[in-house]
């Protein structure tokens, strides 16, 4: 249970949990790629599971990232701020076998942050007067027009960190921090993949960015296993 320290008394090991089914929802932190849990990733992936909907900043790269998923087919619906990195995701979206709905990087961001404090959506005006309004509800505050975007959350929240206690307090590394405190806090379930996992009052308390309560589990990473796009140009 959420907020239980005998949850995360020890390390968690993916092969033991029996929360994935076909048709969930699943948002996954990072920001092309970076700060996604390749581990985790690879997990969902074994699993076989399929149809899912999948919510993240991007679609990452065709074998970088949450791209992965995208590339095996196991995505049905992609809520995304952008796909133009992923010519998979725009292969199946033209193909009519990937449903793909966009949102400005902003109004994902809000909409997940509100998903995982608990409120009902946002307001917005970016998209009054075009094709983007169309069947959403409106509101005026202080003789201003709105749009109404529900929040948004999901069936399980996956996430990266650089360092993680048994409590589930994390630290993140750098810009790879990204989108992953907003999705952390969304999930129904989140599990939390880190890069080293510390003992117990170790974290600097000033530096939690993620706190346990918002994470379920806690398992430690077996590293990026994918080649950068720099890394990929260093060696053509």
């Amino acid at each position: 249970m959420r907020g239980s320290p005998l949850v995360r008394s020890k390390k968690s090991r993916l092969s033991n949990l029996d929360i994935l089914y076909d048709g969930m929802t699943i948002m996954c932190g990072g920001f092309g790629g970076v700060g996604s849990p390749p581990t985790t990733i690879d997990w969902i992936i074994d699993s076989g599971v399929t149809n899912l909907t999948l919510i993240c900043n991007d679609a990452g790269f065709p074998w970088i990232g949450p791209g992965k998923l995208v590339t095996e087919k196991r995505i049905s619906k992609l809520i995304a701020s952008h796909i133009g990195s992923n010519p998979e995701a725009g292969k199946q979206m033209h193909n009519g076998e990937l449903e793909v709905q966009f949102f400005p990087q902003g109004t994902l961001a809000e909409k997940i942050r509100a998903g995982g404090m608990g409120l009902g959506g946002i307001l917005v005006d970016v998209g009054l007067g075009t094709s983007v309004e169309e069947g959403k509800e409106k509101v005026v505050v202080n003789g201003k027009e709105y749009m109404i975007e529900p929040a948004l959350t999901a069936d399980l929240s996956i996430i990266a960190c650089k360092q993680a206690d048994p409590y589930g307090n994390l630290i993140y590394d750098q810009s790879a921090r990204n989108t992953n405190p907003l999705v952390a806090a969304a999930g129904d379930i989140t599990i939390a993949e880190t890069v080293e996992l510390v003992e117990a009052g170790a974290l600097n308390p000033e530096e939690i960015i993620t706190q346990g309560v918002f994470v379920d589990y806690v398992i430690e990473s077996k590293g990026v296993d994918w080649k950068w796009v720099w890394e990929l140009k260093r060696e053509g």
